[in-house]
């Protein structure tokens, strides 16, 4: 099976991730795409992150019924930080019949050169690179580097984080059933 591993901190996971995902799974050879909660990520402040499994169950309740979209837990039995590199390799020694692929916005991949052992990740692996505004990804790229025109909204975490801690509404950010399971937590007050 070739799956896509979707990598990110999703604090909380909104539509547009959501839609970056069912548009990979709907336009590429990807078999299944795989959220993969990262409990810290290395360039990323760990104070203002919601705990890892109350993240991973807003991820599982937003793609409830969605055949080709999984939550994964994978790096929660790993090390933190969380390095890609080393979830790839405890992934494929996991699950030795699959074949993994990364996915990623432009702007992370405009930085791949600073990730641990990005050589080894460029050789070893096929990428699919949403672009972003602002980081539009050359289309001149190696064979294992897929450049996708995805559907992008401009949401982000940050501010729906904000609007919550304010008392706003983020109504048509998250699926309904996120934004009831973080009301009724009290997250991100």
């Amino acid at each position: 099976m070739q799956i896509g591993l979707y990598f990110g901190s999703f604090n909380p996971v909104h539509h547009g991730h959501l839609i970056i995902a069912s548009h990979i799974a709907g336009h590429t050879n990807l078999d299944q795409i795989w959220f993969i909660v990262s409990p810290q990520n290395p360039f990323k402040i760990s104070h203002s992150l919601l705990n890892e499994y109350q993240r991973l169950h807003l991820v599982h309740i937003a793609i409830e019924g969605e055949s080709k979209l999984r939550a994964s837990d994978i790096e929660f039995h790993l090390p933190k930080p969380s390095y890609t590199i080393d979830t790839l390799t405890y992934i494929e020694e996991k699950y030795p019949q699959n074949q993994f692929a990364v996915i990623m916005g432009s702007d992370s991949f405009q930085n791949l050169h600073k990730w641990k052992n990005a050589d080894v990740l460029m050789k070893r692996y096929s990428f699919f690179v949403y672009n972003r505004a602002g980081f539009e990804a050359g289309r001149l790229q190696p064979e294992n580097i897929t450049i996708l025109d995805a559907p992008l909204l401009q949401i982000s975490a940050t501010h729906i984080r904000d609007l919550v801690k304010q008392g706003k509404s983020i109504r048509y950010l998250v699926p309904d059933i996120v934004k009831e399971e973080i009301e009724k937590n009290g997250y991100y007050k």
